[in-house]
């Protein structure tokens, strides 16, 4: 069966998906969905995703949205997924669960919170917000300190103590990863601290070489283009 990922990769969970499947040696076809065109909230992606967000999937018949559980079904559909992706092991991949179910609630929440009123709305004609900016801010420092002094347990370099990583790690250092987009006095600030989350995203894009970089490769542009939108709201 043929397997379409629509995705845009400026979205993170859309990244992660796209670097699991290249990673794994799955093959797809990449149908690009342009949020910043609101093409997510077509008619025609409608039929794709009655909820109109990206990633979603299509696998011969079958349709699927929401990152995590995207990742769940691929690991779980595709022969040659490693174990360690996405364990038979009830116990870890219970634990597995648990990193993703905090994800949404915390990292992805400070994340999305931060970066949109700092940034983002600025591509979708919407004025920054510092307030909520700041409450964004503050859940995301707090879901860093989290995942330093709790997921990221003993001496191994992924999340839940494992020597090699989860769909987990893939999702959260995509999340983070979403930074580069920001200042980078911000972004030095807010994950400066972090020394062991820094070396875990380093070890989770050697990991998945060289598909990490090659799927982050546009950040940079879409730092420079945000950038000249906030030069050019403060000029009005």
């Amino acid at each position: 069966m043929e397997l379409k990922l629509y995705v845009d990769r400026l979205s993170q969970p859309s990244r992660a998906i796209l670097i699991f499947c290249k990673a794994n040696g799955i093959e797809f076809e990449e149908v690009k969905i342009l949020i910043g065109k609101m093409q997510h909230r077509s008619p025609e992606f409608a039929e794709i995703n009655p909820m109109k967000q990206l990633p979603a999937i299509v696998h011969g018949d079958f349709k699927l949205f929401e990152s995590h559980a995207i990742l769940i079904y691929l690991a779980s559909a595709f022969s040659g997924v490693a174990d360690h992706w996405y364990p038979t092991d009830i116990y870890k991949r219970a634990k597995v669960h648990s990193v993703l179910d905090w994800h949404h609630s915390n990292l992805r929440r400070g994340s999305v919170g931060y970066l949109f009123n700092t940034r983002i709305a600025l591509a979708f004609g919407l004025p920054l917000d510092p307030k909520a900016a700041a409450e964004g801010e503050k859940l995301l420092s707090a879901s860093l300190a989290t995942i330093e002094s709790y997921w990221l347990e003993k001496d191994e370099p992924f999340l839940l103590g494992n020597s090699q990583p989860s769909i987990a790690d893939l999702a959260l250092v995509c999340e983070i990863m979403q930074l580069e987009v920001a200042d980078e006095e911000d972004r030095d600030r807010i994950l400066g601290p972090h020394k062991r989350i820094m070396k875990w995203i380093d070890d989770t894009k050697n990991a998945t070489a060289p598909y990490f970089d090659e799927i982050h490769s546009m950040l940079p542009l879409a730092k420079e283009k945000l950038k000249e939108l906030k030069v050019q709201a403060s000029k009005q």
